[in-house]
């Protein structure tokens, strides 16, 4: 049976185009224009994971979000054309998943999907206790299995992109990571992003960071060269 998705915007341009992406993808799919039948029809029937936009009428998206986690660990990815940290921040302490902003290349939300439903998959088949081993380094703990971060024990909220890329710098303490060794473990290998995005992660993950600790430094830039978690 195809993994179903659900995607709900009130653009139906978005609902139809993602749509037939999806499909050609082999997911199944079913579309809602507002928070308030998307809920209806979640409670209905379930699906595998849901993509939200954040602005819709009747019910948004971070409504929705909230009355769907009273019952259901149901992966979430928010879709929003808001440039607002403070909603990011909100959705994920609400238990969003990950966050992606309009316009958006529909081949990294299909990898995003993917990440997400590998996840959940990894979680039926081997439990929280058998699965990917937490990674410790001084103050940072991280638990892929529940994707959970905490520094000096307080919980820091990372979207999927970003814990990705913090892990597969704490992995190795002190080994240089290139640009193109994090897009290859935040995105995959057959997906491209600039520099630039890689960049704009690595500082909004620093300054959630720096919201809890203003000396955190653990993360170095080398220039024309990546990034390292600092060893110790």
């Amino acid at each position: 049976m195809p993994q179903t998705i659900a995607l709900v915007d009130d653009d139906r341009n978005i609902l139809t185009s993602v749509s037939m992406t999806l499909e050609a993808e082999g997911f199944a799919v079913r579309t809602y224009t507002d928070g308030a039948e998307a809920l209806r029809g979640l409670q209905q029937q379930p699906v595998d994971l849901a993509v939200l936009d954040i602005k819709m009428p009747r019910m948004d998206g971070m409504e929705l979000l909230e009355k769907l986690r009273r019952t259901s660990e149901l992966p979430v990815i928010f879709l929003t054309s808001k440039d607002d940290e403070v909603d990011e921040l909100m959705g994920l302490r609400m238990g969003a998943d990950d966050y992606i902003k309009k316009p958006f290349s529909q081949r990294l939300l299909i990898e995003r999907i993917r990440t997400l439903l590998r996840r959940e998959a990894s979680r039926g088949a081997t439990g929280e206790k058998a699965g990917e081993a937490a990674i410790t380094r001084g103050d940072l703990t991280l638990d892929p299995n529940r994707h959970l971060c905490t520094w000096k024990n307080q919980p820091v909220e990372l979207t999927v992109t970003e814990f990705l890329l913090l892990k597969a710098l704490a992995q190795r303490p002190g080994h240089v990571k290139s640009r193109d060794q994090l897009m290859d473990s935040a995105y995959g290998e057959n997906i491209y992003v600039d520099d630039r995005t890689i960049d704009s992660h690595i500082k909004r993950l620093r300054k959630k960071f720096k919201a809890l600790d203003n000396e955190f430094n653990q993360i170095e830039t080398l220039y024309g060269v990546g990034y390292r978690y600092r060893d110790g």
